[in-house]
């Protein structure tokens, strides 16, 4: 694999303290205490109350006429994709209600009929919004202007399009070097603005392209390219109807891709064991309730009554970090297992064929002793025999995984050792069998697809001149870390982001938040208001655009655009609510503009031809992007149509044509006394860094996002119970930094382990933190020690601006 810039020297650690109280715009969510209610952990998931929630909060949303037409053409086939997740569509029957809880109240938000327009931003203060809970923010509305805060302002104010985009124009054009900037993007960028971004940013001069992947798959792509040629799922969804052992490692399907468990259900329904990799109990992984039998009356009241489908039939609470250790034993029991069955367990045909570096990886399993594997786990031997023995006679598996495993510190490594095992059983490119990362954003991988990373392969960027006429730039950008790396250093002067919330996703919240006020400038394009607006460069613009939901009309009519699920689907994505102001524009319109202004006469292609038709970016893809041949007449098929993918058909991209074995080292953490390793953890309600309400139903927690999940012995043994008032210290090469203010929820977690929200919890993750290879930050994987806090837990007042929420 290539070399990974673990090497970098170690970032400054931010006064996490003093810093809320050093900048009155506050760059963490305010750690005020809202209500706290605990009831016992859900284990069904989905059902009536599913349902019920979903039609409560759209309705509340966007009206009831608005919200129903939205979540009608939801995921079908004449609508438009899902700006949650990207898990795939049908291909043949579409179900009236294509869609999970989590879909529904991601539509809704995007529907949202309140505004937030001029008049909230002149009668508050960026300082006055920051002091509101991130659920808050959000709730505000729909961005209806472009704003902007010029230099010394206090308050985000009106401005036309057109001065906007000469601000733009005039900060890029005056740095030193187009290296100077930084041009990030969401996961939610459907393909066609994300290829013209892309294309801007290239002929702009640069490849500083981070994107949100490099912080969650960016160790998936990693090793699955290294290892299988293709950084993409290896599998299609009706392979889960002919799985015969589903593994579920590091994801809650449940909260996260809640639409997955209808594939889990089939496949039970079908005779397929599963497999569950995860340190906490989660009600997806347990029960599921299917909300479609509810609108049939023969089956509505047996589903209500009955506990729902069983989804593991093995469940394996591993420790944080410990998921390399479970695959290696798994494997070791495997390699028992056939010598005493020889020809039955491992599938030697398709070893011999197809794959290189076997025997350096069997003898690496075999070295491997059941002390270090039981140590790093926190499981015994017996444990993973149970699992392995599901495994041994069957080839047709499906291992899926999530950020649980791409954020931990060993990522990169425990994704070569899933391929491993699929390699060892020949499960890979036959039906029902094969990988799968389990993407988190609608578009994450279609965005990459369309060239927004920032080492893209030469034939990209040969192509990409062909169809241009220019030179792209051939030096390799700056990922994110990189780029955060770069701001707070000075060293870059202009942060463009194309949708997204970088500040609170990014780790190091306050030293990120150091380097975002050192920007000349920073330019937001955006849906809603969120806390990463907030803490800006001395010029700051907020530019309001179409979701997803919204109806795109430009000169040739009603626009689509596409977005790429985690199997590889190009579907269509074709609004069909009216915008909630005639201010809000396309995101390619506000690319092309940016372009046009910024680049003049040196911009190559017919930027405004393409902004006036869509169909004419699809036309330059389909020139630059292999698989994107017939671009327009494929995607109006009804479902889209299928990229090729080299592994299904034991196709596999790598310099050998090989499928290839890792050997990887499994290391230990060693931990101080009181130390513990705390992970990221997502509430149910919230998709990603959006905060619908304050409760994650499923774990019995209601009101409150301040919580620490503890294990009882370990609470016991610091002298704490149940709602005792703690702060968390993360360790790091030699460097702590604090949050304040966490509420302790005794929890079945592993000992020795915590969890806490996200973004909460990110200014404890160190910047400098990151997995090998991917350099993906380690949000599942930070040594922490937690302290009863001085301050009793007390309810605090409301924010000043809570009634407008």
């Amino acid at each position: 694999m290539p070399e990974h810039p673990e090497n970098a020297p170690l970032m400054p650690a931010p006064d996490t303290l003093a810093s809320k109280h050093r900048h009155p715009i506050l760059a963490q969510p305010p750690d005020r205490l809202l209500d706290l209610e605990l009831k016992a952990r859900e284990h069904i998931a989905a059902g009536v109350t599913a349902v019920l929630e979903s039609v409560e909060f759209n309705w509340g949303e966007a009206g009831v006429v608005r919200g129903t037409r939205g979540l009608q053409k939801l995921n079908q086939f004449d609508g438009y994709d899902c700006s949650s997740c990207a898990w795939p569509d049908p291909d043949a029957h579409r179900s009236i209600a294509e869609f999970c809880e989590s879909g529904a109240k991601a539509t809704a938000s995007d529907a949202d009929v309140r505004a937030c327009g001029p008049e909230v931003f002149a009668r508050y203060s960026l300082a006055e919004l920051s002091q509101l809970p991130d659920r808050d923010l959000n709730n505000l509305g729909r961005l209806t202007h472009p704003m902007v805060k010029r230099p010394g302002g206090t308050h985000y104010e009106p401005i036309e399009w057109r001065e906007a985009f000469e601000i733009i124009a005039d900060q890029l054009n005056g740095l030193a070097s187009p290296d100077e900037a930084v041009f990030y993007t969401s996961g939610k960028v459907p393909n066609e603005p994300a290829f013209l971004f892309q294309l801007f940013v290239r002929q702009y001069g640069t490849n500083n392209l981070p994107d949100c992947s490099n912080m969650c798959h960016e160790s998936s792509t990693a090793a699955l390219t290294d290892t299988l040629g293709l950084g993409k799922a290896s599998i299609i969804l009706s392979d889960f109807d002919h799985s015969e052992v589903i593994i579920v490692i590091g994801q809650n399907p449940g909260t996260n891709s809640p639409r997955m468990l209808t594939a889990l259900q089939k496949a039970k329904q079908n005779g397929a064991r599963i497999i569950s990799i995860n340190p906490l109990p989660e009600a997806g992984l347990d029960h599921f309730r299917q909300p479609q039998d509810f609108k049939n009356p023969l089956k509505a009241i047996p589903t209500l009554l009955s506990a729902g489908t069983p989804i593991s039939d093995v469940f394996l609470q591993v420790k944080l970090g410990g998921d390399l250790a479970v695959l290696r034993g798994l494997m070791k029991h495997l390699f028992e297992a056939e010598s005493y069955n020889p020809g039955e367990v491992l599938d030697r045909p398709f070893i011999d064929e197809f794959t290189s570096g076997f025997a350096a990886f069997e003898e690496s399993i075999r070295n491997t002793s059941w002390e270090d594997i039981e140590e790093s786990s926190g499981l015994n031997r017996y444990q993973l025999l149970e699992a392995a023995n599901l495994l041994a006679p069957k080839q047709k598996i499906i291992t899926c995984w999530a950020m649980g495993v791409t954020q931990q510190k060993q990522g990169t490594e425990v994704i070569q050792e899933i391929v491993n095992l699929h390699l060892l059983k020949g499960a890979i490119g036959k039906r029902g069998a094969g990988t799968c990362p389990v993407r988190g954003h609608s578009n994450v991988q279609g965005d990459r697809t369309m060239g927004i990373w920032e080492k893209m392969k030469d034939e990209f960027l040969d192509a990409l001149q062909k169809e241009f006429d220019f030179e792209p730039p051939r030096a390799h950008g700056l990922d994110v870390v990189k780029s955060l790396r770069a701001m707070v250093e000075g060293k870059t002067k202009v942060f463009f982001s194309l949708g997204g919330n970088l500040l609170s996703a990014a780790p190091d919240t306050e030293l990120i938040a150091d380097g975002m006020r050192k920007q000349l400038a920073t330019i937001f394009v955006a849906t809603k208001l969120n806390r990463g607006h907030l803490t800006t460069g001395e010029t700051s613009l907020l530019l309001p655009t179409l979701a997803h939901v919204d109806i795109d009309m430009q000169k040739s009519g009603h626009q689509m655009t596409s977005c790429e699920s985690t199997t590889g689907v190009i579907g269509q994505n074709k609004g069909v609510l009216a915008p909630i102001s005639d201010q809000m524009l396309s995101e390619v319109a506000i690319i092309s503009a940016v372009a046009i202004a910024t680049l003049g006469d040196r911009l190559k292609g017919d930027w405004v031809a393409m902004t006036e038709n869509y169909d004419l970016i699809r036309e330059h893809i389909s020139h630059v992007v292999p698989g994107f041949e017939d671009f327009n007449e494929k995607l109006r098929r009804p479902g889209g149509f299928y990229l090729p993918n080299g592994p299904r058909d034991r196709k596999f991209k790598t310099a050998d044509q090989k499928a290839h074995f890792s050997v990887t080292k499994l290391e230990k953490t060693p931990l101080a006394p009181g130390q513990l390793i705390l992970t990221s953890l997502r509430a149910h309600d919230q998709f990603n860094t959006t905060v619908y309400e304050n409760n994650d139903r499923y774990r019995g927690v209601f009101g409150e996002r301040r919580v620490l999940f503890m294990h009882h012995d370990d609470a016991r043994e610091r002298g704490l119970q149940v709602r005792d008032l703690v702060d968390i210290t993360s360790h790091y090469g030699g460097q702590t930094r604090t949050a304040e203010k966490f509420l302790v929820v005794p929890y079945d977690i592993p000992k020795g382990n915590v969890g806490a929200y996200f973004p909460e919890m990110n200014v404890l993750v160190p910047l400098s933190s990151v997995v090998p290879v991917s350099n993906t930050p380690t949000s599942k994987h930070i040594v922490v020690t937690v302290a009863k806090a001085q301050a009793a837990p007390v309810a605090s007042a409301p924010a000043p601006v809570a009634e407008l929420a």
